[in-house]
């Protein structure tokens, strides 16, 4: 019986395949499921800044499933027991904040991996197919299927790149430029001095020959990101999706009040 299936997420990243996702901020099935659909490659559930809990997690997770689309979580915090739950729950991969020293990203892969690793054992379960893989299956498979996001978005991340893109099973990094906009006192995430700071990151990914993933806001940007780097990118959001459509619906319609 095959159960469960990796979905191949890890492997595409670690490839630095082009990636396109997008944020679900709504804690429901529906928009995963309808997202999901859509032909994004993955979607980026935020339990961060969204107002997620374990319950629904677990739900918009299963709506991505349904919709046969890969769902990573970016926990609110890295506790291994919020890793712990994303992963048991079925995600594809976790998206950590705030990740700013090598010892901070080996805690994260530690809190991650089975081998070589502390994450908590239970087959019970969606990951572990509610008891139906077993034990040793289900440890190798998780390690080869779970991707692990770390996010640059803290000034003092720059210091030490290179020391936490060394860390053995991180599969990429998310560059934070609204994050690093704050810190640096800057007033938008394409200020130079965080435009300086994005090009120092990929700069360091790329000679790590890890995936560097960021949000975006227009083809002619992603494009000018790519060539500097970066591999997958994330548009908008489940919110800011419906907010466009529902602005241009006004837009077309706006005659008839006439």
């Amino acid at each position: 019986m095959t159960f469960l299936a990796p979905s191949g997420f890890r492997k595409r990243l670690i490839g630095l395949e082009p990636l396109l996702g997008t944020f679900l901020k709504t804690p429901s099935s529906h928009n995963a499921e309808i997202l999901g659909s859509l032909g994004f490659d993955f979607l980026v559930i935020d339990a961060e800044h969204a107002p997620f809990d374990r319950s629904t997690i677990e739900v918009a997770l299963l709506g991505a499933r349904a919709a046969g689309c890969a769902a990573i979580v970016r926990v609110a915090e890295p506790s291994p027991a919020q890793l712990l739950a994303a992963l048991d729950d079925g995600a594809a991969g976790v998206m950590v904040p705030h990740v700013s020293s090598p010892e901070q990203a080996q805690e994260v892969v530690r809190a991650c991996r089975y081998l070589g690793g502390r994450r908590g054992f239970s087959n019970s379960p969606r990951a572990g197919g509610y008891g139906a893989v077993g034990l040793r299956r289900h440890t190798e498979e998780q390690d080869a299927a779970v991707a692990i996001i770390a996010m640059i978005e803290d000034p003092k991340a720059l210091d030490c790149l290179d020391a936490i893109l060394r860390t053995e099973a991180l599969d990429g990094i998310f560059i934070g430029r609204a994050d690093l906009a704050v810190a640096m006192n800057e007033t938008a995430p394409n200020a130079p001095a965080v435009q300086a700071a994005t090009e120092t990151i990929l700069a360091a990914a790329a000679r790590a020959g890890k995936s560097a993933c960021i949000m975006t806001s227009s083809l002619a940007e992603a494009q000018y990101l790519r060539a500097l780097g970066a591999t997958s990118f994330v548009v908008s959001s489940d919110q800011g999706l419906m907010r466009q459509a529902a602005l241009q619906a006004l837009e077309t319609f706006t005659a008839l009040r006439a």
